[in-house]
């Protein structure tokens, strides 16, 4: 599913958590605001985005139990039930963030490019950009990521056996 525009995937709503309209979410985001009161998160409906504000919040193992303004009962946040979460961008000028990786152009330091990142892809060690040709870069071989062009660093021999 495409994310409505100009928002990005944070996350998931899980089961609800008792009668009153808590529930849980799981998030693909380590941005501590998205879990926060007073957060402002979305979902994809028919009629458009659907906006959610987080009025109470607290962690629960890798999960958070969570409860929406508005949302007061359990027959409600079930109809939100495994909702994928879509959040605005969070303005950070020392990070490189994911939809900015991914279609970008990928050149090392010294300027051969190697390909273009198609996807990023969760491991547990690293995120790994996933390049056109099947090649992985593991993210802390990334430099920077600006204006569609992505600048790596990676050891010697890293791109020997996609050969």
């Amino acid at each position: 599913m495409t994310p409505p525009p100009g928002l990005l995937e944070v996350g998931r709503i899980g089961r609800p958590h008792g009668v009153r309209g808590d529930t849980y979410i799981s998030l693909t985001s380590d941005v501590a605001l998205r879990h926060e009161p007073g957060s402002v998160l979305f979902v994809d409906t028919p009629e458009g985005p659907r906006r959610l504000e987080i009025t109470t919040s607290r962690p629960e193992k890798e999960r958070f139990v969570v409860h929406f303004a508005g949302v007061d009962d359990r027959s409600e946040v079930e109809r939100l039930t495994n909702k994928v979460l879509y959040a605005e961008p969070v303005a950070d000028p020392g990070a490189v963030w994911v939809h900015e990786l991914v279609g970008s152009r990928v050149v090392t330091v010294g300027g051969s490019e190697v390909g273009r990142c198609v996807a990023v892809l969760q491991n547990p060690a690293h995120d790994l950009l996933e390049l056109e040709s099947g090649a992985l870069v593991p993210a802390p071989f990334v430099v920077s990521c600006e204006g569609g062009v992505t600048v790596i660093d990676p050891p010697e021999g890293l791109f020997d056996l996609a050969d």
